[in-house]
């Protein structure tokens, strides 16, 4: 990647808006999603060739933070970075949820933003935002490019940090007439930024460490995260697990990077995790984490939480280590080639007592639900999804219950099979993002699993689902509530329900029929599996299943917020 220098060849008559394309092409774009606008028509004047040439596909969405959305879902799903564009000023601000979604998941995303002429900047022009500003706290890095030469090495910068080491969201703000002004365009090198190298390999002595915390470990567990997705260490982990077999929970972002239908796996910990993996992480005498934060969401109560463990933390970004705990070795390197490192330092082991003990909590603290008082129990909605399916499908979520009921009872077994917001709980996300995820995979299965609030604040993405005939599926877990914050009403507000009933909902199957997709109600526990099997057998166009679900169903288990696993409800 290069160091921005000034072109060393004369400058060539290409326009910024050229440029700009050419990088594009440089890094392999297949898809773009966003909205143009008045700044940004000389750049969309040149895209019309290379669409039409089929050099990339443009995808116009609806809503700026659609755009974001999708860009987010297929970098997620594909593992490449995702590009959204907008127009200035509102169109920018428009970005920011997603932006901050995507960085927050350490998700890698370029954001192109129009701006108003250089001359003009500051002068409260007409559409004028400074989305530099805004978006400083929750972008890796962005940019603000009055230069027309320093275009193209700014954009082949943009894209080399939103994949390397941490991954996240990098945003490049052009002015109008940088887009139409001559520019070189510098020869491409392959020497990285100055001051920017991530780690890579781990410190050997560090690694030797490690390995002997984990040969000497009587309850060891792998705690493992979005990181490892990031770095492709799941071939590793299975192999560190195969040949230690010490078992494995994951956050919410690593869910996948370890097969769920694995003996080894204990899914997820933490205030909507199964009890058995929360005890048992709590009772391990070694946390091995990799890739992860040791968010709140699994920690709780930190005075109480894993009290008798010893720690080692393995992370790309050195800010995540010693931030919330305290490791006994913090390993700042790639979590894949850290494991990689490992495997030939680590000892097979009989951990058969460790294991008693974790099938035991298994037997005694199942992950199970009631049968439902009235309609359809929302989890069986899921598990009939899983079964359908067959466990292949691309899963995004909204978030609230259904986010947290996918993730209990959608079981993944590879990676970048299942995408959500993790660290900013955005709701809306799940569609567009699910659309993102479709566009690359055009082949695949795709749903997204959504609740009646959340769906409703991305819903107009149907028309760009319809239009470009994306098969994407969605299971509207319809209760009549914001659910989540209801279940806390109820839980913990005596039932006072204030803000959370939805009412007044569309009637969602003549909502999808407008929009040319297929709508599909079901009221009946008997009706769900045809109805899964109905929109499966769909492929030219998007399809939206309602069920009609128990409205007073809970999430269960639940640690409460700053509580510890000693404070967990298994029912309501």
């Amino acid at each position: 990647m290069p160091t921005r220098t000034k072109p060393t060849a004369k400058p060539s008559p290409m326009t910024g808006s050229e440029i700009l394309l050419q990088v594009l092409r440089e890094e392999g774009v297949e898809a773009m999603f966003g909205i143009p606008g008045g700044v940004l028509i000389p750049f969309f004047d040149k895209l019309y060739d290379a669409v039409n040439a089929g050099e990339l596909r443009y995808y116009l969405t609806r809503h700026e933070q659609g755009a974001a959305h999708m860009a987010d879902g297929y970098a997620r799903a594909t593992g490449q970075v995702g590009v959204c564009i907008a127009t200035s000023g509102p169109g920018a601000l428009n970005l920011v949820t997603g932006i901050a979604t995507a960085n927050m998941d350490s998700v890698p995303l370029v954001a192109l933003t129009g701006q108003v002429k250089t001359e003009v900047i500051g002068k409260d022009a007409f559409q004028e935002a400074d989305i530099r500003g805004v978006t400083m706290p929750i972008t890796k890095h962005n940019y603000l490019v009055k230069n027309p030469a320093d275009l193209g090495d700014v954009m082949r910068e943009a894209f080399h940090l939103a994949r390397s080491g941490r991954p996240g969201a990098v945003l490049v703000d052009i002015p109008t007439d940088v887009l139409t002004a001559p520019g070189g365009l510098s020869e491409r090198h392959d020497t990285l930024l100055r001051g920017y190298h991530p780690p890579t390999e781990g410190d050997p002595g560090l690694l030797r460490q490690a390995a002997s915390l984990i040969n000497h470990a009587q309850r060891p567990i792998l705690y493992v995260g979005g990181g490892a997705i990031s770095s492709g260490a799941a071939s590793a982990l299975k192999k560190l697990v195969d040949k230690t077999g010490i078992p494995v929970v994951h956050t919410l972002m690593g869910k996948g990077v370890f097969p769920e239908t694995n003996a080894f796996s204990l899914g997820m910990p933490g205030m909507h995790g199964a009890a058995y993996a929360s005890k048992s992480l709590n009772a391990a005498d070694l946390i091995i984490g990799v890739g992860v934060r040791f968010d709140d969401r699994v920690t709780g109560d930190l005075s109480k939480f894993a009290r008798g463990a010893g720690i080692v933390h393995i992370d790309v970004d050195l800010a995540e280590l010693n931030k919330i705990v305290r490791p006994h070795v913090a390993l700042a390197a790639d979590a894949r080639l850290a494991l990689q490192a490992l495997l030939p330092l680590v000892k097979p082991r009989d951990l058969s007592a460790w294991h008693q003990q974790v099938n035991a909590w298994k037997i005694d603290y199942p992950l199970s639900y009631p049968a439902p008082e009235e309609g359809i129990a929302p989890q069986f909605v899921i598990e009939e999804l899983w079964r359908l399916t067959e466990g292949q499908a691309i899963v995004a979520t909204e978030v609230g219950q259904n986010q947290m009921w996918a993730a209990q009872y959608y079981l993944a077994d590879r990676p970048r099979q299942f995408l959500t917001s993790g660290g900013l709980g955005t709701m809306g996300y799940g569609f567009p993002a699910a659309i993102g995820a479709q566009v690359g995979y055009p082949d695949a299965t795709v749903w997204d699993i959504a609740g009646d609030g959340s769906i409703q604040m991305n819903i107009q993405e149907l028309a760009t689902a319809v239009i470009n005939k994306l098969p994407v599926k969605v299971a509207i877990l319809n209760n009549g509530y914001l659910g989540m914050v209801r279940q806390w009403q109820t839980l913990f507000y005596h039932n006072r329900l204030s803000g959370t009933v939805l009412s007044g909902n569309p009637d969602f199957v003549a909502l999808a029929l407008a929009f040319g997709a297929e709508g599909i109600l079901v009221t009946e526990p008997e009706q769900v599996a045809p109805a899964i099997e109905r929109a499966n057998a769909i492929d030219d166009r998007p399809v939206l299943v309602d069920f009609r679900v128990w409205p007073m169903a809970n999430v269960m288990p639940m640690i409460p917020a700053g509580k510890s696993v000693d404070n967990l409800i298994m029912e309501a």
